[in-house]
């Protein structure tokens, strides 16, 4: 289970697969006593996906089996015991993977020639990701986080590591993590390192960065360049080798003031597109501007789901099981609107009131 769901593995998700590329997705649950039903749901859902391939004739004998065996394999990697809202495993010849999601999905089992990734990336995109890097005078160590948890990301050259001189050890046995330590020439050799190491992560994969150590160490940071807008620096030292829950615990403050602060900015951007008439409000205005490429901007109230049917060229409230009802219609318009270049966000639940709780930005 790959715990970093960036870009560029939802690209090579997206790529076509030789027939069948199985998609199998499924509601979870974190706790008692609701997640009682999960490993049953997740056999009934495996049982399906087996008679679905058994009894396709397109699928040849020797890649069933294969595709079967991929699929036993990944419900063997599957670990409900620390499951989140979501469930999602894809299985094709030669692979398989499994992705567990801090937000709710629909169940189905989808046979086709590509994976079923409308869920994955609205997950991705109400993720909102950051970079934290942690700064200590022999170890510089980079995280990936959310709102929701932070791991470290070993890539790039990180962690960052170096053996401090003994003279360096005996001057911090005497008065501890001191700016001497990091006027050294050997120390900022190190940091530079580190600098443009992380550069090169920041131009593979954007995101918000936290930098975090001393004010000394901070400072010697700064010194090497900017690294952008979008870096916010937090003076909590000790955290290079984690644990990741401090680490977490260290950032959440600042990001939590971000957030806010954008969300304001988000709600002035939608005032001013509806006196401009570029505006459109409710799950059917967003999705036929999504299909048509007109929205710029889509905001999305984290926790909105709806069950819908198309019916004359719009969306139409519909029941749970009803024929033609879409489940996912929230994630698909995700989607659909990233693939036509729109920024998509997710705000907290109240936010838009008043809009049915999706809204857009529209560029005409």
């Amino acid at each position: 289970m790959d715990p970093v769901l960036s870009s560029e593995v939802l690209a090579k998700l997206r790529r076509p697969r030789p027939y069948p590329a199985v998609s199998l997705v499924m509601p979870t649950h974190r706790r008692e006593p609701d997640n009682a039903q999960d490993p049953v749901r997740l056999r009934n859902l495996l049982a399906e996906a087996e008679k679905a391939l058994t009894s396709d004739p397109d699928v040849p004998r020797e890649r069933r089996l294969d595709v079967l065996d991929q699929l036993n394999r990944a419900a063997a990697e599957v670990d409900l015991a620390h499951a989140e809202d979501g469930l999602v495993i894809y299985a094709a010849q030669g692979e398989h993977q499994v992705w567990s999601l801090p937000r709710t999905v629909p169940e189905r089992v989808v046979l086709s020639d590509t994976f079923l990734t409308r869920n994955l990336v609205a997950a991705h995109a109400a993720e909102q990701p950051y970079w934290a890097v942690a700064v200590a005078a022999d170890r510089v160590s980079l995280w990936s986080g959310d709102p929701e948890r932070t791991v470290e990301a070993a890539r790039d050259g990180f962690p960052l590591t170096r053996s401090l001189e003994p003279q360096d050890v005996e001057r911090e046995q005497r008065v501890g993590d001191v700016p001497s330590t990091f006027r050294d020439e050997d120390t900022r050799q190190f940091l530079r390192e580190a600098h443009e190491k992380l550069r090169a992560v920041l131009a593979a994969a954007p995101r918000p960065v936290y930098l975090l150590g001393t004010s000394e160490a901070l400072g010697l940071v700064e010194e090497l360049g900017s690294l952008g807008p979008d870096t916010v620096t937090v003076q909590h030292g000790g955290l290079a080798d984690g644990p990741a829950t401090a680490v977490h615990a260290a950032v959440e403050p600042a990001r939590a003031a971000r957030a806010a602060a954008t969300v304001t900015v988000l709600t002035a951007e939608l005032d001013a597109a509806r006196g401009r008439r570029e505006y459109a409000g409710g799950i059917d205005e967003v999705w036929r501007a999504a299909k048509e490429g007109r929205a710029r901007l889509v905001a999305v109230e984290d926790d909105y789901r709806t069950v819908v049917r198309e019916e004359g060229g719009h969306l139409e409230p519909a029941g749970d099981g009803e024929e033609g009802a879409r489940d996912d219609m929230v994630d698909e318009i995700v989607e659909q609107a990233l693939e036509t270049g729109a920024e998509v966000r997710f705000v907290p639940a109240g936010t838009l009131d008043g809009q049915g709780r999706i809204a857009a930005a529209l560029r005409y």
